[in-house]
């Protein structure tokens, strides 16, 4: 009998990480981080080591977002293996010390799965990041953690393109997630955003101890977002923005937006519309961070992917 599941067979996970602080006005995984250094009883579960940490100290210190530069788009191999300098950006810096910790990145000595909880300004709820479409291990998970919180909805957004190259800070560990939850102003705690958050890492951690103890979980198959394309702000010959976010969309993450729809307004009250040739999924509308980015909102697709079997290879 086992030997017609051996191919999903997954080494148990017994090393985790929670990060917070990526970005350091981001304060719910802030809070929830040194919380846990110092009463970490709630995240423990037998036969793991899940190990709290603050990524950004610094930016944390000063509530900003990054000190240099954005911690969470550095954790490329160029950037990895740079040489250490006087003059070293903080960020790049600070990021070959979370490979030492947690990696080396791509090695068998990398943790096996590192949460990186995010806040975001827009109106996101709980959302869980995916960045590989055939990470049947994450896909279970999330598949459990979506059926932890239903009625409550929890949205998968897959961060998997050919263009757009993520080189997150949880991209160091073999099972990379991303928790990004909203809307919560930077630098303000919500206790109901928090909570949420909270809420996805008990039952994510209870699902990698079911994992670990042998539990088998059937194939399943989950709805997930898909970015397609970020959508920058109409702007002027100066580069300034010269539309900004419509009211209809405002606050309309995930929910469908058709061909025609309003998009932008101008401040002589002309409309700009949606001209693609099918309805999207709008997300990270109006986000704060991403003003520096160039970015309105983050256009995706609906698609599902399906996980198969899996159980522990220990057991």
């Amino acid at each position: 009998m086992a030997s017609c599941h051996a191919d999903h067979e997954l080494a148990p996970v017994r090393r985790v990480a929670i990060f917070g602080g990526t970005h350091g006005n981001e304060l719910s995984g802030v809070m929830l981080v040194k919380y846990w250094l110092e009463n970490g009883a709630e995240i423990q579960r037998a036969g793991m080591e899940v190990r709290p940490f603050l990524t950004n100290p610094r930016a944390v210190q000063k509530c900003t977002r990054y000190i240099d530069c954005d911690l969470n788009r550095v954790f490329d191999t160029e950037n990895l293996s740079k040489q250490v300098t006087e003059d070293m950006l903080y960020e790049v810096r600070r990021a070959q010390e979370i490979n030492s910790i947690f990696g080396p990145k791509g090695s068998d000595d990398a943790y096996d799965l590192i949460f990186d909880l995010h806040n975001t300004t827009s109106n996101m709820g709980g959302t869980l990041i995916l960045e590989d479409s055939n990470d049947d291990f994450t896909i279970q998970m999330f598949h459990y953690i979506k059926l932890a919180l239903s009625p409550a909805s929890c949205p998968v957004l897959l961060i998997e393109h050919p263009n757009l190259k993520y080189a997150t800070t949880r991209s160091v560990g073999k099972h990379p997630v991303g928790i990004e939850v909203g809307p919560q102003p930077q630098g303000v705690i919500r206790a109901d955003i928090l909570d949420n958050m909270r809420r996805i890492i008990k039952h994510a951690l209870d699902f990698v101890q079911l994992f670990n103890w042998g539990k088998e979980f059937p194939p399943c198959s989950i709805e997930v977002h898909k970015i397609v394309e970020k959508i920058d702000y109409p702007r002027n010959e100066a580069g300034e923005i010269s539309a900004f976010i419509h009211h209809h969309l405002q606050d309309q993450d995930w929910q469908e937006l058709r061909p025609g729809d309003p998009v932008f307004f101008t401040l002589d009250g002309k409309a700009i519309v949606y001209e693609g040739d099918c309805t999207v999924y709008p997300t990270f509308v109006n986000e704060a961070a991403y003003y520096e980015k160039n970015q309105a909102f983050t256009k995706t697709m609906k698609v599902t992917l399906t996980a198969k079997h899996i159980r522990s290879s220990v057991h």
